[in-house]
């Protein structure tokens, strides 16, 4: 199901066809989470997660998705809104109609990554784990793979 939320020229929404694959990598191939990652991937990591576009009228202006189970747990990944637009309060905007969806209301545990935005994030009640919960498993070289590298050793 696709929706959309409008605040005046400003438009977020869930339509994939939206999106411009474009604006996404370029941004993301700059930032401080996703250096260097193809095209490739940023276009398979939308594909298998629910993503929300934020337009300027047609021009793509943020991004943000969700990878989830729709019931236990949802990871907000991606979060941007280009350096042109950022002071308007758009971030805000986007992180509270993601974390607003009805569908995504009865996730028990929400998570995400960030160095820079802390405050933001504590808005729509996210916190720092307590130590000890969490751990992680990272293969920074993941991102300057191709689809089939990624999947060797998978049968």
């Amino acid at each position: 199901m696709i929706r959309e939320w409008t605040r005046g020229d400003y438009t977020i929404s869930t339509d994939r066809r939206r999106l411009q694959l474009d604006v996404i990598h370029g941004f993301l191939v700059d930032s401080y989470w996703a250096t260097g990652r193809t095209r490739e991937r940023v276009a398979q990591s939308i594909e298998h997660s629910l993503p929300f576009g934020l337009y300027h009228h047609d021009e793509q202006v943020g991004f943000a998705r969700v990878l989830t189970d729709y019931v236990v747990l949802a990871f907000l990944a991606d979060v941007f809104v280009v350096e042109s637009h950022r002071g308007k309060g758009l971030g805000e905007w986007l992180v509270d109609t993601v974390t607003g969806l009805p569908e995504l209301q009865s996730i028990r545990r929400w998570l995400l990554g960030t160095r820079d935005a802390h405050d933001l994030y504590r808005r729509f009640g996210f916190d720092e784990p307590k130590p000890g919960i969490l751990m992680e498993r990272m293969n920074s070289a993941s991102d300057s793979l191709s689809h089939d590298e990624g999947r060797r050793g998978i049968s």
